[in-house]
C-alpha cells in the first residue's frame, strides 16, 4: 500500500445527544464540544479521559456562544470578543485535556463559525487569533485555512460523508439534500473524498452516528485506505 494512501476520520464528541464512548473506539480524531454550543467540563473531561485511553487525538470544537440553537445560527460577533471567546473555549478544554493525560492538538469550528469563516477574513482572523498556533482543520478552499497557512500554522482540508455538496460546498443544511442518511451512500461517499483530504467528519449528533462510522472506517480499509490520525 502507498505510504500516502491514509485518511483521519473525526468526529464532534460531548454534544450530549450521541454515544461519545462507543464513537471514540471508531475514530481517530476527536472534536471536542467546549462548553458554548453543547457540552460541560465533566463530559468534556469523559470525552478526554476515553480519547487518552484510546489513542484518539482530541481537537478543540470551537463556537459561536449558543447553546440554544446549537451554535447553528450565525452571529455577528465584534472580533476582539470572538478571539476572547475562542481563546476560553481552547484554554479550558487544554486544562482539562492535560488533567486526563492528553492534550489539544488541532482546533475546528463548529456550526455556523464552520460556515462564516469559509468567506468571512475578519471572523477567521478572530478565531485564529484566539487559538494559538494550534494546527486548523477546516473546509478546503476556506479563507480560514488560507490565513492560517500565511500565518505559518498547519492546516487540514477536511471532507464530509454525511453531507450533500453542490458546486464544491456543502447544501445548506436546510435545503433538500444536505443530509445524508443512508450508511451506505455516507460509506461510499468517504471513499470518494478520501483521496482529496486529510481528514473525514462523521456527526456525532444524529441516532446512527455509531453505526455510520462503523460503516465509513470499514468502507475505507477495504479500499486499503489506513484510518490514521492527521496530527501527532
Amino acid at each position: 500500500m502507498p505510504a500516502d494512501r491514509s485518511v483521519d476520520l473525526n468526529a464532534d464528541l460531548g454534544e450530549e445527544v450521541t454515544d461519545d464512548a462507543a464513537l471514540i473506539a471508531v475514530v481517530t480524531s476527536a472534536n471536542v464540544a467546549c462548553g458554548f454550543h453543547a457540552g460541560t467540563p465533566a463530559i468534556m473531561r469523559a470525552c478526554c479521559a476515553e480519547a487518552a485511553r484510546r489513542g484518539v487525538v482530541v481537537g478543540a470544537q470551537v463556537s459561536y456562544r449558543d447553546r440554544e440553537n446549537f451554535g447553528r445560527v450565525a452571529r455577528d460577533v465584534e472580533p476582539d470578543v470572538l478571539r476572547d471567546q475562542v481563546a476560553e473555549q481552547v484554554g479550558l478544554l487544554a486544562e482539562i485535556a492535560a488533567g486526563e493525560g492528553t492534550r489539544v492538538s488541532y482546533l475546528k469550528p463548529h456550526g455556523a463559525l464552520y460556515h462564516r469563516v469559509t468567506d468571512d477574513d475578519g471572523q477567521a482572523r478572530a478565531v485564529l487569533a484566539g487559538s494559538g498556533a494550534l494546527p486548523v482543520l477546516g473546509f478546503p478552499g476556506s479563507r480560514l485555512l488560507a490565513l492560517a497557512s500565511a500565518a505559518g500554522r498547519t492546516t487540514y482540508d477536511e471532507g464530509f460523508p454525511d453531507r450533500g455538496y453542490a458546486d464544491g460546498r456543502l447544501i445548506e443544511r436546510r435545503r433538500p439534500g444536505a443530509l445524508l442518511e443512508d450508511a451506505d451512500e455516507i460509506a461510499a461517499q468517504a471513499v470518494r473524498l478520501a483521496p482529496t483530504v486529510a481528514s473525514l467528519c462523521v456527526h456525532g449528533d444524529s441516532p446512527g452516528a455509531v453505526a455510520r462510522a462503523r460503516a465509513v472506517r470499514r468502507a475505507l480499509e477495504e479500499a486499503s485506505y489506513r484510518v490514521v490520525a492527521f496530527v501527532g
